[in-house]
């Protein structure tokens, strides 16, 4: 299954103001996932795409098949 990873600006910049939100998004076609830590285990690929953004409107982002366990120890 193709899994999409991306940093959440958004996040990052409530996080400056005192939040604590995960910034990191893992897209799947079914459900995303939020989280502040991702391994990837296995090929990736790293796009820019300023063209063509996400629906969230990332412009860059990861790419994978592999297995992606999340910072909650889960694996998607």
């Amino acid at each position: 299954m193709l899994k999409r990873i991306h940093v959440n600006q958004h996040n990052i910049k409530a996080n400056a103001k005192g939040a604590s939100l995960p910034v990191l998004t893992v897209k799947t076609y079914k459900s995303n996932y939020k989280c502040n830590r991702v391994k990837i285990n296995g090929p990736s690929e790293l796009v820019y795409s300023p063209e063509k953004p996400l629906s969230c409107g990332a412009k860059v982002w990861i790419e994978t098949e592999a297995e992606v366990l999340l910072d909650e120890a889960k694996a998607v």
